[in-house]
């Protein structure tokens, strides 16, 4: 589900509509979005003309998935760029979109510096405007190729965990092409597995709130013909406590300089039972994610959501009441406790998995040397 620029010879993919895509029309660049809460219902696209639409597209969740969040901030800025409005507002706009993803930034930055390097050598507006574009680009093609790389690393380290194989896996949230420029981080690790013959089954947590595996992780395993079944978020217990599950994959919105991991509210609850019962918890994604300036868990700035999206539930076509659009389905008035990510500490996380390689146990230095590492292979 990537830009069409982004995606290798070898790409298996079922064919859909591209998570996002740049475009130029006659009457000027556009960004195109995979709207995806409208999704598993209906493959419908959103056109930003401008940062600020994209803005609200990253704040409504029709784009949402933290490497995703950096190609798509990254292509706003050059959007801004490109229409000649101001880029460095745009550019703050977008970078506070959400605040717990921290690859929304780092995309934003990188095209924002491209940009102002152009014009810091005597550049004109057109020429640094090409060059926030290209970086973009760039930054979308990166991010493809390291998801090739973490679900290769992913699937080896299940591999040396697990050497019997038939992994049951459960995932949390989305993780898959939706969130990415290739095949995404965590679910990119089970459909290798699956490709391979080793999944036995993928347990999808429905995720709470807005149900981001239930609709979305539901909707590409089904369309990878993977062995999969949906559970409720508060059934994961019994599933532990059966032995049906070798390993836990979850994905992550921001990993601070210690090794804690913020990401969709619910998966600390599961590092806790998978300690509990021994099962592997790992964590995959792009080095992009970690983010040394955020020295530990207490620091991560954890997004918080309208109440309505826990006291109401949405469905097409059906008469609506409730303040956010959608049906009740608790008291008027309630008040709901709604953050989006949870932060599970380093001690109860089993690996982290990036497309630079594996880092177990969870350390800041051991993350720290990764992250040089990544650096240098960068600049060379």
């Amino acid at each position: 589900m990537a830009d069409q620029r982004a995606q290798s010879g070898e790409d298996k993919r079922p064919p859909g509509i591209p998570v996002l895509r740049w475009e130029e029309p006659p009457e000027g660049p556009v960004l195109v979005l995979l709207d995806q809460t409208r999704l598993p219902a209906e493959e419908v696209e959103l056109v930003c003309t401008d940062a600020l639409v994209l803005v609200e597209a990253i704040r409504s969740l029709a784009v949402r998935g933290a490497p995703v969040l950096g190609i798509a901030g990254a292509y706003g800025v050059a959007l801004a760029a490109v229409r000649g409005f101001d880029v460095d507002e745009a550019a703050v706009a977008l970078a506070g979109a959400r605040p717990t993803a921290v690859n929304l930034s780092v995309g934003v930055r990188r095209a924002q510096d491209a940009y102002h390097a152009v014009l810091a050598r005597g550049g004109d507006a057109d020429e640094a405007a090409r060059a926030a574009l290209a970086a973009a680009r760039r930054l979308h093609q990166e991010d493809a190729e390291a998801s090739a790389r973490m679900a290769a690393h992913g699937l080896a380290l299940l591999d040396e965990l697990l050497p019997s194989g038939g992994h049951r896996i459960l995932t949390h949230c989305n993780t898959g092409a939706l969130v990415s420029g290739g095949e995404g981080t965590a679910f990119a690790v089970a459909l290798a597995a699956h490709r391979r013959g080793r999944l036995r089954r993928l347990w999808v947590d429905e995720t709470r709130p807005l149900l981001q595996g239930a609709r979305l992780t539901a909707y590409e395993a089904a369309r990878n013909d993977m062995a999969y079944t949906l559970l409720t978020d508060n059934a994961a217990g019994s599933l532990f406590a059966a032995g049906e599950v070798d390993a836990v994959l979850i994905g992550a919105d921001r990993i601070a300089a210690d090794g804690s991991v913020a990401n969709k509210v619910g998966s600390y609850p599961l590092a806790v039972l998978a300690r509990y019962h021994h099962v592997p918890f790992i964590v995959v994604a792009p080095v992009t994610t970690v983010d040394a300036d955020t020295p530990d868990g207490a620091s991560i700035e954890v997004e918080q959501r309208p109440g309505f999206e826990v006291t109401e539930v949405t469905a097409p076509q059906v008469p609506v009441a409730g303040a956010g659009g959608g049906i009740p389905v608790a008291p008027l008035g309630t008040q709901a406790y709604n953050p989006a990510f949870d932060v599970t500490p380093p001690e109860l996380v089993t690996a982290i998995v990036t497309e630079e390689g594996v880092v177990s146990p969870v350390t800041g230095e051991a993350l720290a040397e990764l992250c040089a590492r990544s650096r240098q292979v960068t600049i060379s």
